[in-house]
């Protein structure tokens, strides 16, 4: 599929300007004033016939446009921008050449990567005439040539890329295209400016295999964070334990951080191994902090009456 969006045009549309209108009217107002001067008829007949066989001599190109102009088939050259003239019936504007960027969307589908996997792409690829001679003489159409130019250019990249390189290198992909793409269009006259691949489409089944993939690659590399902090956290247990063991007040302190931090909210609850208590001598400590918090929920046990 090719899309241009060019324009160049042959004689056959005959330009109406402004300065053609006025000989036209110069000549039936010049007829009209010899008719009512001499009361000849002829004399104005000839003069309109000369101001209609003189409007295709005067010509106007637009700033962007060139004129290629052949004289009994023959090139003289380019004329614009601005007005010009041609001799009426000996010169012919063969064709307007476009000096502007044009951009034209082209696209391969079906194609084989090197890995035998059909995708469909579509780029855009923008370019202009640099030699509007060699684009009029040395091309029949040179924007049809340049767009299966590009089409051809595509194909042959994706049939020597794999999918992986299509997917991630698209700029040294575009690179290459555009220089290959200039390649074959520079003896007409026609110069690439850039490529742009707009998307890449590869077949439903491919993508969810890509997905799971991509997901089970996730996963793992989860599972390998998780292990390194595993290993960075009984690391620094090891570190700890033997700085504990090395200052027993140390972890007396710690002890008793840890058990405020566990028993300064309201009704909670901390569970300590009895090995604990014997073993870091925490049983004032517990005692002390059980009691505390039997103050701070209000719920002191009244004794029993006496009999």
């Amino acid at each position: 599929m090719v899309s241009v969006m060019s324009r160049h045009s042959d004689d056959a549309g005959l330009r109406i300007n402004v300065v053609a209108i006025g000989i036209l009217l110069g000549g039936m107002g010049l007829g009209l004033a010899a008719w009512n001067a001499t009361g000849n008829l002829l004399p104005s007949i000839v003069l309109v016939v000369a101001g209609i066989l003189l409007m295709p001599a005067p010509r106007i190109a637009q700033q962007w446009e060139r004129a290629v102009v052949l004289r009994f088939g023959r090139f003289v050259g380019l004329r614009g921008p601005g007005l010009f003239w041609i001799v009426p019936f000996v010169d012919h504007v063969s064709t307007w050449i476009d000096q502007r960027t044009i951009t034209t969307s082209f696209a391969a589908e079906q194609t084989l990567t090197a890995d035998t996997v059909p995708v469909n792409v579509d780029a855009v690829l923008f370019w202009m005439v640099h030699d509007a001679q060699k684009a009029a003489l040395e091309v029949q159409d040179y924007s049809q040539a340049v767009s299966w130019a590009a089409q051809t250019a595509l194909r042959d990249i994706i049939g020597r890329t794999t999918l992986t390189d299509l997917l991630r290198g698209r700029e040294r992909i575009e690179d290459e295209l555009q220089a290959l793409i200039d390649q074959r269009s520079n003896p007409w006259g026609v110069t690439v400016s850039s490529v742009e691949m707009r998307d890449v489409v590869i077949p439903g089944a491919l993508q969810d295999a890509m997905s799971r993939e991509a997901q089970a690659a996730r996963e793992k590399q989860a599972r390998i964070i998780l292990g390194e902090a595993e290993m960075e956290i009984a690391r620094s247990f090891q570190e700890a334990a033997k700085a504990y063991h090395d200052n027993p007040t140390a972890l007396h302190l710690r002890a008793m951080n840890m058990l405020y931090e566990g028993l300064k909210e309201k009704g909670a609850l901390m569970l300590v191994p009895s090995s604990a208590v014997e073993s870091m001598g925490m049983g004032g400590l517990l005692g002390a902090a059980a009691l505390r918090q039997e103050r701070l929920t209000g719920g002191a046990v009244n004794p029993p009456p006496a009999e």
